[in-house]
């Protein structure tokens, strides 16, 4: 039976070790609590680290540790000091999260670090390999295994892998910058099925796509050589009902079972009935905004001072990556913050900021969620924050009010809350005196639409959306209607082409028999091609034909010194072996004159296109330019040819990365079927890779051997992922020729 295979980072377990014994705890984390229902409920297997390094765990206690996981359905990856150091706290720390959230100023770029996230990474993957079972779904998490998608890819091509990033992607601008950035985006890329928190995300990732790795993205696919991409966008919920029903019970407590932090703040609610508490929950990161937070609340006290006496700003800073610097830095400045802005408010009776620098327990975040009136929440940058959907989960009475940075994931989806600029501290102190003099009536009916919507979407029916669409993705690649040609359907087709007595083979050349290049003229045929074609063209019973879009005079001299027939500029000129060429289509070239001002105004227009001038057709090249600059610019081009042309006998065909524009009656079906009349093959085949062979691969008999290279919408019976595997099978003709 297929399970789902889930790997991050960390396990949702914390194993320790203390007086030689090991000790198993829940993980506090935001995916492993997330995911935990997910986990227990279906049948997973979890990879992860468990936490300990090798040098920490004794060699005796080594299988223990397997089996402790085991026992949860988890396996442990482990992983020695030197790892933990060079890929967690480097490159995942001090590279990734800081560049990913924006903080380009702490980005390090080091390729020892660089050198152990690959380790640490095929460490991973090869764990997951040994686990895995055709028919299994593999769901990696988040930015510290940003490669494990490609490399499981590559040992298991069948594979239906899905990745979620859990943390904020940047721009494009500030993603260039990373020097791996073409390794990322193709370990990503392994993935079937990419997955945001937020659309803003989402698209910054497939810019980055675009652009950099020049892949070419519809809307929100990828298309590959061999599979098609699917990026979306899954905001994360949490799990409601878990927090809804500790706060119930919370408030049913009696005042001896109450938490001694609970008690402490029923006391400040008792002696000061009408003041009210503003509550600040992070991890201490500089990504979360806490010295921006704790400045925005002293610029609050100062410019409405008669609320002094009345709020108090409760402060919990977990504690973490406290040996990476720049956290250090943080800790330092939070501490010195705190301490002068308590030391210019305080009264004898009233501190202005109770601050925690600590983990703190379950209850004691219900105690904080049920007590304080306001939330504060301003990061920086933030993947989607969950303590804002937490803090709604608990208001079972419907009252408190959501202060909430725009730069915040959830800010997306909860607009009902109080959307701030974390930047600025005028807008933040406006924020908390509207949420400090905000109706009753209105904080219920604002929390009344947040809680049905969170309620709604929760955690898991947000792992479900995205194992629902993964599994699709499975479905879409079943259902293409062209073929994979697999080694057996191979030889078939060799078997047919045997077997045959007069065979055809219609080949085109860009983006076929040679790979894409930015300039047209670089993409010469090496020696290896040319003898591969002059060998299956030595045959008398197999007739080869090069149909490409190239000018005659290019085709021919690139092709001169190979006896094989040409058909050049879709079916404009016709060039038998040692013959000279010869119009196939009676067409004119005087409308050029008028066509090419309109393109040239286009390559002026649009950095880094240019014009091909052919005997009787002209060509836009955008390949070059930005991506999404040349896919607005092409639309632009075609509609506005479109009717300059209309009536003229011309059309405008889009190629791959190009416009060209011909006459109506000239294609590369046309110029095929011609080459059929008065033969009698007995085996037909054709192959090319973009849109302008499709007249031939509808034209053609249907008995015939109809081929697209790469995964695109084709009307070909087959396909095959790249040239590399065109120059396999043309190999393959070779060998079984007669």
């Amino acid at each position: 039976m297929s399970k789902t295979i889930i790997i991050s980072n960390r396990l949702p377990l914390q194993i320790s070790i203390d007086q030689h014994k090991l000790e198993v705890t829940p993980s506090v984390g935001g995916l492993a609590t997330g995911l935990k229902s997910f986990h227990k409920d279906g049948d997973s297997v979890w990879i992860g680290w468990p936490g300990l390094t090798e040098e920490e765990i004794p060699e005796e206690l080594k299988e223990q540790v397997q089996e402790k996981a085991r026992e949860e359905n988890c396996v442990a990856v482990h992983l020695n000091a030197a790892e933990i150091d060079g890929f967690y706290y480097g490159f995942s720390n001090r590279t990734i999260w800081p560049l990913f959230h924006y903080f380009m100023e702490y980005t390090e770029s080091d390729d020892t670090y660089w050198e152990y996230y690959k380790t640490v990474n095929q460490k991973y993957a090869d764990e997951i390999l040994k686990h895995y079972e055709e028919g299994d779904v593999i769901w990696v998490h988040d930015y510290q295994l940003l490669l494990v998608p490609n490399m499981i890819r590559e040992q298991a091509p069948d594979a239906v892998i899905g990745f979620f990033n859990h943390i904020p992607f940047p721009s494009y601008e500030v993603f260039r910058t990373l020097p791996w950035r073409d390794e990322v985006l193709q370990g990503v890329l392994g993935a079937d099925l990419i997955g945001f928190h937020t659309y803003d995300y989402e698209r910054h990732f497939l810019s980055s796509v675009s652009r950099i790795l020049r892949h070419q993205v519809d809307f929100n696919e990828i298309t590959l050589p061999d599979r098609i991409v699917k990026v979306d966008s899954f905001p994360m919920g949490i799990d409601y009902e878990k927090f809804e029903k500790a706060a119930l019970e919370h408030y049913k407590s009696t005042s001896e079972e109450q938490s001694e932090l609970q008690r402490r703040l029923d006391h400040h609610l008792e002696a000061t009935p009408d003041a009210k508490m503003i509550l600040s929950i992070d991890r201490l990161d500089y990504t979360k905004g806490i010295a921006h937070r704790i400045r925005a609340y002293e610029y609050f006290l100062d410019k409405y001072p008669e609320f002094i006496e009345k709020v108090r700003l409760v402060m919990l800073a977990v504690p973490s990556r406290s040996n990476v610097p720049q956290y250090q830095k943080l800790k330092r400045e939070v501490d010195e913050l705190v301490g002068r802005i308590n030391g210019k408010f305080s009264t004898v009776s009233w501190t202005p900021i109770w601050y925690f620098y600590r983990s703190m327990p379950f209850e004691n975040l219900i105690d904080l969620y049920t007590s304080c009136d306001i939330a504060l929440l301003t990061p920086i940058r933030d993947g989607m924050n969950l303590v804002a959907k937490e803090y709604i989960a608990t208001r079972t009475n419907h009252t408190g009010v959501l202060i909430l940075s725009e730069m915040a994931g959830a800010a997306h989806e909860m607009n009902e809350a109080l959307i701030i600029n974390p930047n600025n501290f005028d807008q933040v102190a406006q924020a908390l005196k509207t949420a400090f003099e905000m109706p009753e009536e209105e904080q219920i009916q604002r929390n009344k639409m947040l809680q049905k919507r969170l309620r709604r979407y929760g955690v898991e029916k947000w792992a479900q959306d995205f194992m629902k669409a993964l599994k699709h993705t499975r479905e879409n690649r079943d259902s293409f209607k062209s073929i994979k040609i697999t080694e057996k359907i191979s030889e078939e087709i060799m078997q047919q082409f045997e077997n045959a007595e007069k065979r055809i083979l219609f080949i085109d050349y860009d983006g076929t028999l040679v790979n894409f290049t930015d300039k047209p003229e670089n993409a010469k045929p090496d020696a290896e091609l040319k003898e591969l074609i002059r060998e299956i063209n030595k045959d008398e019973n197999t007739h080869v034909v090069l149909i490409s879009g190239r000018d005659k005079n290019t085709l021919g001299s690139w092709w001169q010194d190979v006896p094989v027939e040409l058909i050049s500029e879709h079916g404009v000129w016709f060039r038998k072996i040692d013959g000279d060429w010869e119009l196939s289509e009676n067409v004119k070239s005087e409308w050029m004159d008028a066509v090419r001002p309109v393109i040239e105004n286009f390559v002026d227009r649009t950095p880094g296109t240019f014009i091909e001038e052919k005997n009787y057709s002209l060509a836009w090249h955008y390949r070059k330019a930005d991506p999404q600059l040349g896919e607005i610019r092409a639309n632009e081009l075609s509609n506005t040819l479109k009717e300059l042309i209309s009536n003229r006998g011309l059309s405008v065909l889009e190629g791959n990365k190009v416009l060209e524009i011909k006459s109506s009656g000239v294609n590369k079906g046309k110029a095929s079927s011609k080459m059929l009349v008065g033969q009698h093959y007995d085996f037909i085949f054709a192959i090319g890779d973009d849109w302008t062979d499709e007249y031939m691969f509808r034209e053609l008999p249907e008995d015939s051997y109809t081929v697209k290279v790469g995964i695109k919408k084709t009307s070909a019976r087959y396909y095959v992922e790249g040239t590399g595997k065109v120059r396999e099978l043309l190999s393959s003709f070779k060998k079984h020729q007669q």
